[in-house]
Order: structure tokens, then C-alpha cells, then sequence
């Protein structure tokens, strides 16, 4: 086994396990979680996504608009996190009181709504407050984040809420991804820091196991849930129209 090849078997046995211990531990927070995402569509509501943090908006962008996915995910791509306006603004934008409320209060999440919020340390400040804005506006939230990164994250820490409030003590229903205090998980002789980040498998892997039991709750239900299929697939383009005419206008990104 050449020194790359075992770099790489070695980064897949960490994420292997990762996901492995999401599956074993998980499986109860992720089928309550199904529960509501599939009560929203059962009522064709939509079902937010939000991950404010750089890497963390590709959890929202993971599952929506989706080949295999429900149609009625409509993810918050907010530019003020995107690492596309610029890595220092969005790790500074994340890190700002009261930006988060400005994103929820602007996607007007209130009553009888539901929002899944996904962040991998699950600590920032736009995060809590999008947390705390939501669950007072009257909806329900599911956090994705990883417990062991929030409590091992000091109170001081400058990419905290001033409330030092984690993510995972003040939402309906919380998955743990488990992801490691600071993401990376090689080590590699001579270099100082850790290589190979594991969050966004993490992230994608619960969130897409969480979209797949609430289409199961929905089958189970009796009721036909709507599914995207690829654009690119064969009728893709013909599957897909279906659903555009009832959710172009209430789907802000769509």
C-alpha cells in the first residue's frame, strides 16, 4: 500500500465511522425529526433550511432542489454567510449579533412554521439568534450540529452568542453529528495542523437520512409524497414541472 493510498483508507475509516455512529445513535432523533418534516409536507407546507456558517450553507443547498428529495425543502441561501461574498466577511457575518434575527425576521418564519437549522459547531451567533427568532416567532426548529464541538467550545470563545447558549439546548428536536472539536481528523507527520474535514459528509449524511424517513412517514401515511428527480435524468424536466406551478412562487430560491 503505497503512503497515498493509506492516507486515503485511513480518511475513510474516520468518516465510515462517523457516519456509522451518526446511524447507530441517531436513528430515534432522526425518525422524531421525520415526524415534522413530513407533517409539513402532509399539509404542503414548506420546510426551511438554513446553515449559517461558510461550509455549513452547503448543508441547506445539500437537500434542496434535490434529485430524491422533497419537494417542499426551501433552503435560506442569505448572501451574508456565503462563502461566495467573501471566507472573512461570511466567518464575520456568522460571528455578529443579531444577524441571524435580521435572516429569519426577512424570511418571515413564524407561526406553524419549521426550520432546520445545520451548523457544524453549532455555537455562532447568527445561528442562536435565527434559533431563538424562530422559536419566538411561533415555529418549530430542528437542529443538525455537533454536540461534543459546542460543549468543548470554550464560553468565551469570539464565535459565540453572547447568551453562550449551543444550539442543541434550544431547539424542538436536535441530531447529533458528532463531528470533532475542530473538523479535521488526519494526522500527518510533520505538519502542525490536521487534514481532511469531515463535517460536510456529516451534515449530508444526516440530513439526507432525515429527508428520506420523512418520505417514508409520508408513504407510510397513505400520502404520495412529492419527490424532485434529476434534471438530467430521462422525463427529469417533465417530472419536475409538475411541482413548479405550486412552488415557484412560495420558494424564495426556486
Amino acid at each position: 500500500m503505497t503512503e497515498h493510498t493509506a492516507l486515503m483508507r485511513a480518511y475513510l475509516e474516520r468518516v465510515v465511522d462517523l457516519l456509522g455512529r451518526i446511524e447507530a445513535e441517531e436513528a430515534p432523533a432522526i425518525a422524531r425529526a421525520a415526524e415534522l418534516v413530513a407533517d409539513q409536507a402532509g399539509r404542503d407546507r414548506l420546510i426551511y433550511v438554513y446553515g449559517p456558517g461558510g461550509h455549513s450553507n452547503l448543508a441547506a443547498q445539500e437537500v434542496f432542489f434535490r434529485a430524491g428529495g422533497l419537494v417542499n425543502v426551501s433552503a435560506i441561501l442569505d448572501e451574508g454567510t456565503l462563502l461566495s461574498g467573501g471566507a472573512l466577511r461570511s466567518m464575520a457575518m456568522e460571528r455578529t449579533p443579531g444577524y441571524g434575527t435580521l435572516v429569519i425576521e426577512d424570511n418571515r418564519i413564524g407561526e406553524g412554521d419549521l426550520l432546520i437549522l445545520v451548523n457544524a459547531y453549532g455555537i455562532n451567533s447568527a445561528l442562536i439568534d435565527a434559533a431563538l427568532t424562530a422559536r419566538s416567532n411561533g415555529a418549530l426548529v430542528i437542529g443538525v450540529s455537533s454536540r461534543e464541538h459546542a460543549d468543548a467550545t470554550a464560553p468565551g470563545h469570539p464565535a459565540r452568542h453572547p447568551s453562550k447558549h449551543n444550539l442543541h439546548d434550544i431547539v424542538d428536536e436536535h441530531i447529533d453529528t458528532k463531528v470533532p472539536i475542530g473538523d479535521a481528523v488526519l494526522d500527518i507527520e510533520g505538519v502542525g495542523e490536521r487534514v481532511g474535514a469531515i463535517s460536510t459528509f456529516a451534515n449530508a449524511y444526516a440530513l439526507n437520512c432525515l429527508m428520506a424517513a420523512a418520505i417514508t412517514t409520508l408513504a407510510e401515511r397513505g400520502a404520495a409524497p412529492d419527490v424532485w428527480r434529476s434534471g438530467n435524468a430521462p422525463g427529469g424536466d417533465e417530472s419536475n414541472a409538475l411541482f413548479l406551478h405550486r412552488f415557484r412562487g412560495r420558494v424564495r430560491w426556486l
